[in-house]
């Protein structure tokens, strides 16, 4: 049975609030999208400075943790029937650490930022919930780090590995609320997948920016981290010491409006 909707005052009737309302409708609408539009930009300028975070915190980790990565969980598993394969008792030991850790934060950052909602803005403040606790993850980690002359060993380096699994795990399942197809921080091979699928057979979308900026945030930052990890250790926890909190800056200021 199709919707009655009921109809407008005729001009004669009164035509000077009906122009009037309408028009202030019609301005707010547009201003509504405008903003929405806004806070879209600044959602994706936000996650791809996460990928960046993933980046990093990757490379330090295969570096200086035991040669494994802290969110390529598809590469840990490669690694992990490599290890037994060769026999090789330490490299099961820290993908088994990084496998179990990742999994724990995915659980973590799904109870922390919860399943997507139909009335959800761009940001949803338990998305900055989950980065705030990834925060303290990381900031727990540095401190561990400094502590042992930023070169970790033993029992800490597995530590510190299942720490930093364990924060981008949590920031890996909290992007999730943000329900937007192909924006990850961490599954970047579906991103660069389709990059590529839509580039070749040109069906061009509004997303191909995005994807190749988190591609290469996430190239960047593996870039740095590495070269920190060589060659500065002790200044390599700062990268997520210091994005992160302008990410949650950025998101509680920018998108207040």
């Amino acid at each position: 049975m199709p919707t009655i909707r009921s109809e407008a005052p005729s001009a004669d009737m009164n035509p000077g609030p009906a122009h009037s309302g309408g028009t202030r409708e019609s301005d707010q609408n547009s201003d509504a999208e405008l903003r929405r539009a806004a806070h879209a930009r600044l959602r994706d300028r936000l996650v791809v400075a996460l990928a960046f975070v993933t980046g990093a915190t990757d490379a330090i980790g295969f570096v200086s943790l035991g040669g494994v990565f802290t969110s390529v969980m598809t590469g840990n598993m490669v690694l992990l029937g490599m290890g037994v394969g060769r026999g090789k008792l330490a490299l099961l030991e820290h993908t088994g650490v990084a496998l179990a850790a990742f999994i724990t934060g995915t659980i973590l950052g799904a109870r922390v930022a919860q399943a997507p909602q139909p009335n959800d803005p761009i940001w949803p403040r338990r998305l900055t919930l989950a980065l705030l606790a990834e925060f303290a993850l990381f900031l727990a980690a540095a401190l561990c780090w400094w502590t042992v002359g930023s070169h970790p060993h033993g029992t800490i380096q597995s530590l510190l590995l299942a720490t930093d699994a364990l924060a981008l795990g949590l920031q890996s399942s909290a992007v999730l609320r943000l329900n937007v197809s192909g924006l990850s921080t961490t599954y970047l091979t579906g991103t660069l997948t389709t990059l590529i699928q839509s580039r070749t057979t040109k069906r061009h979308t509004a997303a191909d920016v995005r994807s190749a900026f988190l591609l290469l945030a996430l190239i960047t930052g593996a870039a740095l981290g590495t070269a920190l990890a060589l060659h500065c250790p002790a200044a390599a926890p700062l990268v997520a010491l210091v994005v992160l909190p302008v990410v949650i800056v950025g998101a509680e200021l920018g998108m207040r409006g």
